[in-house]
């Protein structure tokens, strides 16, 4: 190991640990919890140590490996994944990151890694308006639209931000900015075009559409074209995100939510459990008493939930998967519950009852997106 590596990894180590202002704070390991740290620890010698090293991780084209420990430098331990991708939270959360801490701390020093890794994010654009998993592209379903654990919502979510230009974005060359809005609209027109309709009504969305069709896609082999119960969240909250939704919008958010709705499961509920040979494992049981579920998956003729293993064949048992997909993949989720009870009735009364009434008055951007 370098010495200039081993000394960076003890600074965002003992820089962490004893933060200015007394006390002491465990350090802050890399995932999402780097962006929900206090306002002031951004400015703070760890986060700059942080964002030295994330810096030392950015490809030459500007985009971050997924699966990867950024907090730790490259040549202290073997990284994993190494290709430039949005996938899992990579390329966009070291951004974020990276645009706190030039704000925070007004080291400017870090603004080049930044604006080079945005260029990357505009430059991976796929001319249908979609992002693929991967760029440069690579063979297979990673160069399909990546709705997939809301890698497509994450990269609209900090254009959005970055147009805006608001902190801690402000620093960003006006001419870069400027290049997020069309970026913004093209991916926002996709996913309008890529909504799956059953007859006349809107649903909701695949975690990935090809490319060039815009049908769902395969990913992955238990990963098959269907409706998601987890991706379309995720592209709902994107859209409610507009300050001035079009008529598509509201209507596209209208007919996820009335079909996120519809699919809800009840009276079931997931348990797990040490199977005979000692291996962790799930099971769905009867629960009259449970809370409403969703399945990751649903038939896309029939909205009925499916469950598919590594042989690539659809069942609609959960029980009749391999162990292996069923302990380490999550079929069932709660995750419409909060859109559907407090978000989307919110959205409802501000942004579009309120400006039909002609109380709305905020500003926007070009086709009702910003």
């Amino acid at each position: 190991m370098h010495h200039r590596t081993v000394v960076l990894a003890i600074l965002i180590t003992a820089a962490a640990a004893a933060p200015a202002g007394g006390g002491r704070q465990a350090p802050v390991r890399w995932g999402p919890v780097v962006l929900r740290q206090a306002p002031s620890w951004y400015g703070s010698a760890a986060a700059r140590a942080l964002a030295d090293a994330v810096v030392r991780h950015q490809s030459p084209q500007g985009g971050w490996p997924k699966n990867t420990d950024l907090a730790v430098p490259p040549g202290a331990r073997p990284d994993v994944g190494l290709a430039n991708t949005i996938d899992n939270g990579a390329t966009v959360t070291p951004l974020r990151l990276l645009a706190l801490v030039i704000t925070a701390s007004g080291d400017q020093q870090h603004r080049e890694s930044f604006e080079r890794g945005l260029r990357y994010v505009l430059g991976a654009q796929s001319p249908s308006g979609g992002w693929p998993q991967f760029f440069p592209l690579r063979p297979g379903y990673y160069s399909h639209i990546t709705y997939n654990d809301d890698a497509m919502a994450n990269v609209l979510g900090l254009l959005r931000d970055v147009a805006l230009g608001q902190p801690p974005y402000a620093f960003v060359a006006p001419p870069l900015r400027a290049r997020a809005w069309p970026a913004i609209e093209r991916g926002t027109s996709v996913i309008l075009r890529t909504q799956i309709r059953q007859g006349s009504r809107l649903t909701g969305w695949c975690a990935q559409h090809d490319e060039t069709t815009l049908a769902p896609a395969w990913a992955r082999n238990y990963e098959p074209p269907s409706l998601s119960g987890h991706e379309s969240v995720g592209i709902v909250r994107f859209l409610m995100s507009i300050e001035r939704p079009s008529t598509e919008v509201v209507a596209a958010v209208d007919g996820a939510v009335a079909w996120l709705e519809a699919v809800a499961l009840h009276g079931l509920r997931v348990e797990e459990f040490t199977d005979s040979q000692g291996r962790a494992d799930r099971r769905a049981v009867s629960d009259p008493a449970a809370g409403r579920l969703w399945a990751r998956f649903y038939e896309l003729e029939t909205n009925r939930p499916i469950f598919i293993g590594r042989d690539r064949v659809i069942r609609y048992d959960h029980a009749e998967i391999e162990q292996e997909r069923r302990s380490g993949y999550a079929y069932y989720g709660t995750w419409p519950e909060r859109l559907l009870t407090t978000e989307y009735p919110n959205w409802r009364e501000e942004r579009v009852e309120r400006r039909v009434a002609g109380l709305h008055r905020a500003p926007g951007c070009r086709s009702g997106v910003s």
